[in-house]
């Protein structure tokens, strides 16, 4: 398949999950819909590589890195997300997403003290800028309503959501570790996705939340689009592009997601953004653009993979 087509079908593919998330809220509680998600996906992805011949037995060495990928990816930051996404739109959530391409960076210099350059460090205060541009409105009416009263959930939500990226970005961190040790990169997020499922599922026994069966259709339908394609497919096709154009390429993968984003929430969560709005977005995606067409930096081998964007 020619790179531009994986291209597109993971941009695609991604840029509709955030959408597809919002069909599992409701009747599950939201952690207990990742626990559903992950285990289908890495049975999946076990399945896939028995099928290629491969064995499943890992060493520990490489296990430990898994397990710690598996938290941050797969068990802090999906759980994270489900809940942001109860209070604030997907595509806003999306868009914090893009942020990882900043967060990533900070978490490799905290871990590994790479140093980061400094159009890295101006595009990041102009993406913040944007993403204050993007939220003004929104979180001026949450104040507002904690003034009289109110809970104000879509700072809750926010909150959630840039916790979900940063996350992200540390789990981004891991595969760099994961990657020194394995280059099976189909088994090893097959074994991040268990242990992110098993973390998950024993905080839903501890915290007593209820595994319910769902029966919605459009949850059964999300359930797969999520697990299959959203978690198996496009990493697949991720992975691969990585492999081929290499990650500072295939990492753009991370502007386009959220502007499918925004284009579904318009579309289908009658989302109406303003020209404020519009114009952090704007200003928050051109800065994540601009700092990857930054010159690369030195890095280590366990940090190679610093650029990778992983999505929901």
């Amino acid at each position: 398949m020619p790179s531009y087509a994986l291209f597109t079908i993971a941009s695609l593919i991604w840029g509709s999950t955030f959408w597809a998330i919002t069909l599992q809220l409701g009747e599950v509680p939201p952690a207990v819909s990742v626990v559903y998600r992950f285990a289908l996906a890495s049975a999946t992805l076990f399945a896939w590589c028995l099928l290629r011949g491969d064995k499943l037995r890992l060493p520990w060495r490489v296990q430990r890195w898994t397990l710690l990928q598996g938290f941050f990816t797969f068990g802090l930051s999906y759980v994270c997300t489900y809940n942001s996404e109860q209070y604030v739109v997907s595509a806003l959530v999306a868009v914090l997403f893009a942020l990882m391409v900043f967060w990533t960076p900070i978490c490799s210099r905290i871990a590994f003290g790479t140093p980061i350059a400094s159009r890295t460090w101006g595009a990041g205060i102009a993406a913040m800028a944007g993403v204050l541009l993007l939220f003004w409105h929104s979180i001026a009416g949450a104040l507002n309503d904690i003034n009289q009263g109110g809970k104000g959930h879509f700072i809750l939500g926010l909150v959630l959501g840039v916790g979900a990226s940063i996350a992200s970005s540390a789990g981004s961190i891991v595969v760099g570790k994961v990657r020194e040790q394995s280059n099976n990169l189909m088994l090893t997020t097959g074994w991040s996705m268990f242990w992110g499922t098993c973390m998950v599922a024993i905080w839903c026994l501890a915290t007593g939340q209820a595994f319910i069966i769902p029966r919605a259709p459009s949850y059964v339908l999300g359930l797969l689009h999520l697990s299959i394609f959203g978690s198996v497919v496009a990493f697949i096709c991720y992975f691969t592009l990585i492999n081929r154009i290499g990650s500072n390429k295939a990492v753009y993968i991370g502007v386009i997601t959220p502007v499918i984003s925004v284009l579904l929430s318009i579309r289908l969560e009658h989302y109406r953004p303003g020209p404020l709005e519009w114009l952090g977005m704007a200003v928050c995606l051109g800065s994540v653009a601009w700092a990857l067409r930054a010159p690369a930096t030195k890095s280590s081998p366990s940090v190679q993979l610093n650029n990778a964007i992983e999505t929901p």
